[in-house]
């Protein structure tokens, strides 16, 4: 193991104890608070934006004095998705009433499913319609409404427009690159940028170099998992991962760098070594995605579909965080009170205004004005069209957590593809603990 995956570790062990001894040390507060004429003070754990502080200071001002939102931050900067999944899964193992808002990764709701209350008597079919379709599919476990969603993402290519227009084809391939380039074509431009990175994206052992690799293998009408049972051991399988490693060691697109990238990590990198494409989500300029001494770029940087192999259809993963309330929380009402604010159209507009989150309420998209004025939104409505789910099984994270690592192992070399894959399902069926 290296000494940067070492140092990695430890912090995030030191970064969790940390967040442990502030949420205990916390006084607890209940409803007599309010009786006694001192707001409700409810805590939310989220990675909190500056978009998230503005709508929690906008809450606290119209309930003043009733309800205080109280943000619990767990900044993607420090706590990976990883981190953060085990870091709430061991707090609720304790049933402590200090979390009662939490948000969680789409692909987390089953897992914590048990830890949160039913939503269906507080948000009737009324209130789902408001709600876009592909956010709201993730919210439902076991015939039951566990969660609302907070915003959608979608997978996205970003290219330089600025490098691209230098090619005598420009046309050409700009008209590609906004109906979904193919592999095969992309990889055929390597050549015309020697300086350059052709394209970045995140290999590091985590759950985003998944989201790729599901993409991948969809491409090739493969998938992780039927239910609950693993499909690792296939030729569509095998393939998908081949073809990840081989962006990096055979077509030598994408630079080693990406074994150690998680989405900072390769926004940071792509922007600062003059990278020509880069995989993402949405809001690369918002949101405390890059520091400020790249804004300069923005108009240089434009946002298409992710690459489809030739003879399939273009393909976007989705993601997009969900909220769930505490099963343990003393504060049920005024925890309903805050979600409902957070799913209002004002709450929506500033998150993707200033957060660059896609919305989830539908009369965003019905507000001709404001799609006019925000046109990106169609472009990512186009995306979600063309979305496709990660597996929504309780086993799934588990599932990723070591699939993740053996294909991380395998775009390295240390592995084959077949026996990366051959491992990760002798593991998972073991149900052996993996040690990293």
């Amino acid at each position: 193991m290296h000494f940067s995956k070492i140092f990695y570790v430890v912090l995030s062990a030191i970064l969790v104890t940390i967040f442990m001894l502030i949420i205990y040390i916390f006084p607890s507060f209940n409803s007599t608070d309010s009786r006694e004429g001192k707001a409700v003070k409810i805590y939310f754990a989220d990675n909190i934006s500056p978009a998230h502080r503005k709508l929690i200071n906008l809450f606290n001002e119209k309930y003043k004095g009733q309800i205080e939102v109280i943000p619990l931050d767990l900044p993607f900067s420090k706590f990976s998705t990883n981190d953060r999944k085990e870091l709430l899964a061991r707090y609720f193992r304790s049933k402590s009433d200090r979390i009662d808002v939490f948000s969680v990764d789409q692909i987390w709701v089953p897992r914590f499913a048990k830890w949160a209350i039913p939503l269906n008597e507080y948000f009737p079919d009324s209130v789902k319609t408001t709600i876009l379709k592909y956010a709201l599919k993730t919210c439902n476990y076991n015939d039951t409404l566990i969660a609302i969603p907070l915003y959608i993402d979608i997978a996205l290519m970003y290219y330089r427009k600025d490098l691209i227009n230098q090619l005598s084809n420009s046309k050409q391939v700009v008209a590609k690159l906004k109906n979904s380039i193919t592999w095969e074509d992309l990889i055929t431009l390597n050549n015309k940028f020697p300086k350059n990175p052709l394209f970045v994206f995140q290999a590091d052992d985590f759950e985003g170099l998944i989201c790729m690799y599901t993409e991948i293998l969809a491409n090739m009408k493969g998938k992780l998992m039927q239910g609950d049972s693993l499909i690792l051991k296939t030729p569509q399988a095998e393939k998908a991962l081949q073809f990840l490693a081989d962006l990096v060691n055979k077509y030598k697109i994408s630079p080693q760098n990406v074994l150690r990238f998680k989405e900072d990590d390769s926004y940071n990198y792509y922007l600062q070594n003059n990278g020509v494409f880069l995989r993402g989500w949405t809001g690369l300029f918002k949101n405390n995605k890059i520091g400020s001494n790249y804004l300069s770029m923005n108009d240089s940087i434009g946002e298409v579909p992710t690459p489809h192999l030739k003879g399939s259809k273009p393909i976007s993963v989705f993601g997009g965080w969900d909220l769930m309330v505490s099963k343990f929380s003393t504060k049920i009402p005024q925890s309903i009170c805050f979600v409902q604010f957070l799913m209002s159209q004002e709450a929506q507009k500033i998150l993707f205004e200033e957060g660059g989150y896609i919305p989830i309420n539908n009369s965003i998209y019905k507000d001709s004005l404001y799609i006019a004025k925000n046109p990106e939104l169609l472009f990512y409505v186009s995306l979600l069209k063309n979305g496709i789910y990660r597996p929504f099984s309780e086993q799934y994270t588990n599932v990723s957590d070591v699939l993740s690592y053996y294909v991380n192992l395998a775009i390295k070399g240390s592995l084959s593809p077949h026996d990366a894959l051959q491992k990760a399902d002798d593991k998972l069926n073991s149900k052996s603990i993996l040690l990293k």
